[in-house]
């Protein structure tokens, strides 16, 4: 999209037109053909009525990421991607908010301003600086149609002096043609560029994947999901650091946090009555022995990430089940046993085995009227198969 594209949009002909388009989709059901035909007819301009067609699509999107907030944004394909969801980034910019209240934070590479958009619903004074002039403009707009302050400008935010702000935040790109970028020398701007970023009051976003042994001398590390999706991990450099580790875990009900200050440490049991199987977050921190200290049990494996105990606990750090009984984990005799109890509806959850659930429910030809869910693990280096009931 062009800026002047973006511009024509915020008019009050342009409004028109995508308010149109967004109904006909929801009339249409996001079929894009009847949708451009029907836009088509209100605005003959074919550059206009394709830009207002695949905001609509964007806009009907993102709700999933900015809530209702995302009816009045702007996007591109690439940075609706990119963007954080709403909750995760409102949890980060509260939590510098309140080691900074009032204070300013500079968005090193803000794009389309989802997190420049938290930011100032924080309370914070937010700047932002990207090297794509359509992303900027489309971050002044988002800015501008929530009724948030924030000054956007086009540059290149690795010559950028942060030291006027108080905090400066990073989200380096992690994708390259291929997809993906796995090894943090290939982010962009690059990892050495992190690393001094984080020698000042800063927080970079980083992939979930990131290893324990990259995060710097004192930073902390904070992995975060999201309706039990792990979302991101964040670097916070040491003056804004509480801890080394921690996983925060976002539910509908709130949001809950454990450290590694909350990790007295755990030992290998045997299977109890019931399962535990911890969150995302919590696995990527390195605290799945906290969450068994939590629920007063132990680890099945010294190396797999379930935790078992003879106690009943609801816990926002993990999922729990009862033990039903433990079936046999030869494949012929799992198969005969699920028979014989009529599952035909089965759910395999597995960590630490190689086993593709997928196929393993074909091989099993299962049926019957039950429904039941199996755990396929290591017990004490053993493999096990578990049957549990959610509760």
């Amino acid at each position: 999209m062009e800026i002047a594209t973006l511009d024509w949009l915020r008019t009050t002909e342009g409004a028109h037109v995508l308010a149109h388009a967004t109904q006909v989709w929801a009339d249409h059901s996001g079929d894009p053909v009847r949708v451009a035909t029907a836009v088509r007819r209100l605005e003959p301009d074919p550059e206009k009525a394709a830009a207002a067609t695949t905001q609509a699509q964007l806009r009907a999107r993102a709700v999933a990421k900015f809530g209702d907030a995302a009816r009045v944004m702007f996007f591109t394909p690439d940075a609706l991607e990119q963007a954080t969801r709403t909750r995760v980034a409102d949890h980060r910019a509260a939590r510098l908010a309140a080691a900074i209240p009032e204070g300013s934070v500079v968005d090193l590479g803000c794009g389309i301003g989802g997190d420049l958009v938290a930011f100032a619903r924080a309370g914070l004074v937010a700047a932002g600086i990207d090297q794509d002039p359509v992303r900027v403009a489309m971050a002044r707009a988002n800015l501008d149609a929530l009724g948030l302050p924030g000054a956007v400008q086009v540059g290149d935010a690795t010559t950028l002096d942060p030291s006027g702000f108080d905090a400066a935040f990073a989200d380096p790109a992690r994708r390259g043609g291929r997809g993906r970028v796995f090894d943090v020398e290939g982010w962009t701007p690059p990892w050495p560029w992190v690393l001094d970023l984080l020698r000042r009051r800063s927080l970079v976003k980083v992939a979930p994947g990131i290893g324990h042994d990259l995060v710097p001398a004192g930073a902390e590390a904070e992995w975060v999901s999201d309706a039990g999706e792990v979302k991101e991990a964040v670097l916070w450099s040491p003056d804004l650091s509480t801890t080394d580790r921690r996983a925060t875990v976002i539910g509908e009900r709130g949001l809950a946090t454990l450290t590694d200050q909350d990790d007295p440490g755990a030992d290998v049991r045997a299977v109890g009555a019931f399962l535990y199987e911890p969150d995302g977050a919590v696995v990527r921190a390195g605290l799945v022995t906290a969450v068994a200290a939590g629920v007063d049990g132990g680890l099945v494996d010294e190396h797999i990430a379930y935790v078992t105990s003879d106690a009943s606990f609801r816990t926002p750090f993990a999922r729990g089940y009862r033990v039903l009984e433990e079936l046999p984990y030869r494949e012929k005799q799992l198969r005969a046993a699920l028979h014989e109890r009529g599952i035909g509806r089965l759910t395999i959850k597995k960590r630490g085995v190689q086993v593709v659930p997928e196929e393993l429910r074909k091989r099993l030809a299962l049926r019957g009227d039950s429904e039941a869910t199996l755990v396929l693990t290591r017990v004490a280096g053993q493999g096990t198969a578990l049957l549990v009931e959610p509760f």
